[in-house]
């Protein structure tokens, strides 16, 4: 088990599962969202970022009312919705990426990552 699911697992209080699973969701949103390079560096601090982030959960692709009003609205759910929704699937409500976030920014600064943790946590608070 690598270091920092241990430490959501003591901080946050989730199962090795569900930190394992909240990680491969919030590492897959990063690998799409904020490019090879930055994800390149994500995988030199937690080298198990790629196969977390290939591991993850699927969501059900917009499936239920939100995927319903969603797709009325002309669009897919948003990249936080689906963050949700995979929490969801693991057994945690919506509320439990915001205490998700501190743990990993703390732990990517720890390990000389700031402006890293900085970008993510900025693509996960909707900056």
């Amino acid at each position: 088990m690598s270091e920092l699911v241990q430490q959501l697992i003591d901080s946050v209080g989730v199962d090795q599962q569900q930190a394992e699973g909240g990680l491969g969701l919030i590492f897959g949103l990063v690998k799409d969202k904020l490019g090879g390079g930055d994800f390149s560096q994500l995988t030199e601090l937690v080298p198990e970022a790629e196969q977390l982030a290939a591991q993850a959960p699927a969501g059900d692709s917009g499936g239920g009312l939100m995927g319903m009003a969603a797709s009325m609205l002309g669009g897919g759910l948003g990249d936080m919705a689906k963050l949700a929704q995979g929490f969801s699937g693991l057994g945690m409500d919506a509320g439990m990426l915001g205490r998700f976030l501190p743990v990993i920014t703390g732990f990517l600064e720890g390990k000389g990552g700031g402006d890293l943790a900085g970008r993510i946590a900025g693509l996960l608070q909707g900056d």
